[in-house]
């Protein structure tokens, strides 16, 4: 598990997620994104099978056969550096945006607990060459030239601390410009819209299934001086709710959802627009690749941090 380089008294945190069996791959790679170094998963839907053929079956403990056989569990280890709270929210998350049944844990603690621990994980953070991240809480802090990007991080997934997070803010600088009008598509906090706004994009537009991705998008926005009409957030998907043409669309999600959304984002992207995704894990790389260039994109340009992928794109013309 890497957990044996933790310092003795140092607390990691387990975090257990139920979802049915047939969702246990799915879940698992989800899972993966949060901590690198592994996971353990128990799916007791084969016991019986597996047990037959290599003993008699009443060899079976009695609490083994009692454990709910259509769920797995996926046991996932945050490291005493790491924000396990920030790893929950992304969690739930992927795992509702794709329609998992899931049920999370915390070790012993229940969520609540850690929403009032938050503050001791977070502080601000440069990113790229140009922003500085800040918790609304931390008032100690140095700007040194940095445009500042206020957020409060909740349970909205998205402040800043995620490697494929930090990969998306840092690609954008290198794309937005006075000119930019930025569709933001799985927005969660809003975060990449509104660093995008700072960095002196005319508009951006977040589009989210999550109403509360939504709220907290609307509420990072206004705390750095954002609303309408630099500023829309709406509840929903793409073609209910996003109309006309951006010339730099985001969407940093999950492999699956997003070449689900390579289908569509052609409609919205200008014939000379980029096109921004993250949120891809590295063994979906190829998956990712096949989906874009069937869909008419090329890519100009590959980040990496930590396993994650951040792709950035134009159309084939």
């Amino acid at each position: 598990m890497g957990m044996t380089n933790a310092v003795a008294g140092d607390k990691w945190t387990e975090i257990k997620i139920t979802v049915p069996v047939k969702d246990i791959d799915a879940a698992g790679s989800i899972a993966n994104m949060v901590v690198p170094y592994g996971i353990y998963i128990e799916d007791y839907s084969a016991l019986e099978e597996e047990t037959m053929q290599i003993a008699h079956i009443d060899l079976i403990e009695e609490n083994l056969l009692k454990k709910d056989r259509t769920k797995g569990i996926i046991h996932i280890y945050i490291n005493p550096d790491e924000n396990p709270m920030e790893a929950t929210s992304f969690l739930k998350e992927r795992l509702d945006s794709i329609g998992i049944e899931n049920e999370i844990e915390l070790d012993d603690c229940l969520t609540e607990d850690w929403q009032n621990n938050w503050k001791q994980y977070y502080h601000a953070m440069p990113i790229g060459k140009k922003l500085l991240i800040r918790p609304l809480w931390e008032e100690d802090y140095d700007a040194d030239g940095r445009v500042v990007l206020n957020i409060e991080p909740g349970l909205a997934f998205g402040t800043g601390s995620h490697p494929t997070t930090k990969l998306c803010l840092e690609t954008l600088e290198d794309y937005v410009n006075e000119n930019s009008t930025v569709l933001d598509i799985g927005c969660g906090s809003g975060i990449l819209s509104i660093a995008a706004l700072l960095l002196g994009a005319k508009s951006a537009f977040g589009v989210d299934i999550d109403s509360l991705a939504v709220k907290t998008a609307v509420a990072n926005a206004n705390e750095n001086g954002f609303g309408e009409p630099e500023f829309t957030a709406v509840k929903g998907d793409l073609s209910d709710n996003v109309s006309g043409k951006f010339n730099l669309v985001v969407a940093n999600i999950v492999a699956d959802v997003i070449m689900e959304f390579n289908k569509q984002v052609g409609e919205y992207l200008s014939d000379d627009g980029v096109y921004i995704t993250g949120g891809i894990i590295e063994n979906r790389e190829e998956d990712v690749l096949n989906s874009f260039r069937a869909n008419g994109f090329e890519p100009v340009k590959r980040a990496e941090n930590n396993g994650w992928l951040v792709f950035v794109l134009k159309k084939v013309n």
